[in-house]
């Protein structure tokens, strides 16, 4: 039995269906909170829907900050639960500004909640964390970094050029923006449990975590954005850097892959690690325009503002290499043309 949290999210979503497609009973809760959060365009509801035509799936609507209900669910389902995997947040920057207490509130006060619920009633089950890159606050953004035509890149004399930033990177003393600092939070609570505690405890760092199940919006999930706007003839608004910044991306069906691994050969003690697409799958905003554009044939519209996002980063590619070394079977297997290929796909239905 698998207990996903945000499971009608962009991974909590494909996770659910990767193991009732094992035949496992998915336990799924998730109440929308994201149509709150970005309005209806972001709602994930039509996930839902299509989750509960499974008779092996389990839906509750049930927000993650309430302790009672929560325990409810973990003392009914007691030691069958084996594997609990926590995706549901406030994912956005700039919404987390407007409502600081909501965005801690769900996105640390939440992760308590669910691991002391694991401690009380499910202790041998692992827990799999989806954290963020924005754990490092804006210290990426004090690297060597030049301008090119297209993005900006790290200087190759650097340690972090080749393969990207590893786990050694402190996550003290930089702008995380508020997100940043309720998903640190989070972080290091899920490491304390596993730490403390001695629980199956881990923790993923995701770089631009995308697919075509992603409900993307204005203030999260750029690349989804991106396509839909694009393909819908929209303006789309980039957000400073000059459209140079840099992300890994890495799809969904990947990160869930990754999941699995841990889940097959679960470490105890609070595993920490920086999950993304590597260099081979990184793009600027600029670049990723540009491949939209080649592969899907429209013409986009976007405007580059001034203003950049408090905390963001110019320049993200994520070093996979402690994952692959305790976990060398694990590979990408959906590079990012492909991404895109089947994001456009998905949007052109969409439309009809």
């Amino acid at each position: 039995m698998i207990l996903i949290t945000g499971s009608t999210g962009l991974i909590g979503f494909d996770a659910s269906l990767f193991y009732l497609n094992k035949k496992k009973t998915v336990i799924g809760i998730d109440n929308d909170l994201r149509s709150y959060f970005f309005g209806k365009k972001g709602s994930n509801k039509w996930k839902e829907l299509i989750l509960k035509k499974n008779k092996k799936y389990n839906h509750f609507s049930i927000d993650i900050r309430n302790k009672r209900r929560i325990f409810k669910i973990f003392s009914k389902y007691g030691k069958r639960i084996e594997t609990v995997i926590h995706t549901a947040a406030q994912p956005s920057h700039d919404w987390a500004a407007k409502e600081p207490f909501t965005d801690f509130e769900v996105n640390a006060n939440g992760t308590l909640n669910l691991l002391e619920a694991l401690r009380i009633f499910c202790p041998e089950a692992s827990f799999i964390f989806t954290s963020t890159n924005k754990v490092y606050g804006d210290r990426p953004n004090y690297l060597p970094l030049k301008e090119k035509k297209l993005r900006f890149e790290i200087d190759k004399k650097h340690q972090f050029y080749k393969k990207g930033i590893d786990e050694s990177m402190s996550l003290d003393q930089t702008t995380h923006s508020i997100f940043g600092a309720s998903k640190t939070g989070a972080d290091l609570l899920v490491q304390e449990y596993g730490r403390y505690f001695n629980l199956k405890t881990v923790t993923f760092r995701g770089g631009c975590l995308t697919g075509e199940n992603h409900s993307g919006a204005e203030l999260h999930g750029f690349l989804s954005f991106l396509v839909k706007s694009i393909i819908s003839g929209k303006k789309y608004s980039v957000f400073g850097y000059k459209g140079k910044q840099v992300r890994d991306n890495i799809h969904s069906i990947d990160v869930v892959n990754a999941f699995d691994h841990f889940i097959k050969k679960p470490l105890r003690g609070g595993k920490v690690y920086n999950l993304g697409g590597g260099r081979e799958n990184s793009c600027s905003i600029l670049e990723a325009i540009k491949m939209i554009e080649k592969i899907s044939g429209k013409k986009s519209r976007y405007k580059i503002l001034n203003k950049n996002r408090v905390g963001d980063h110019i320049w993200w590619i994520s070093n996979n290499s402690k994952f692959k070394k305790d976990f060398p079977k694990w590979k990408i297997k959906v590079n990012l043309k492909k991404s895109l290929e089947k994001m456009i796909a998905h949007e052109i239905k969409n439309l009809g």
